[in-house]
């Protein structure tokens, strides 16, 4: 299955204003902004993300929305394997020995 997944950026690489590292479900990893060239995304801004690529910027409760269908369909764990298959291993996991649980997903305030 092709998902789409909302990732929160944390980081903008210095060198590369195409490159982010992006956090999902307690997974970073660098994704290029390079299809988003009309509406750059900043720090702390949500973007939808697939094989790699931020394909649009979203809102943050359309960001808990999306994480919360995933859950219901139980594709999060897809969802996470397909966060990690990116093959940019420049980033580590911040939870290395733990499957992020469901307070992971961002909360709505």
């Amino acid at each position: 299955m092709c998902l789409a997944i909302p990732g929160k950026i944390v980081e903008i690489s210095d060198t590369d204003r195409n490159s982010a590292s992006v956090d999902v479900l307690g997974v970073r990893r660098r994704v290029d902004l390079g299809l988003l060239e009309d509406d750059k995304p900043v720090t702390g801004d949500w973007v939808l993300i697939h094989v790699g690529f931020a394909m649009s910027k979203i809102s943050e409760q359309d960001a808990i929305d999306q994480m919360r269908t995933l859950a219901m369909l139980g594709e999060t764990e897809a969802a996470l394997q397909e966060v990690q298959g990116y093959g940019l291993h420049d980033q580590e996991d911040k939870r290395p020995n733990e499957r992020p649980a469901a307070s992971a997903m961002p909360q709505a305030e």
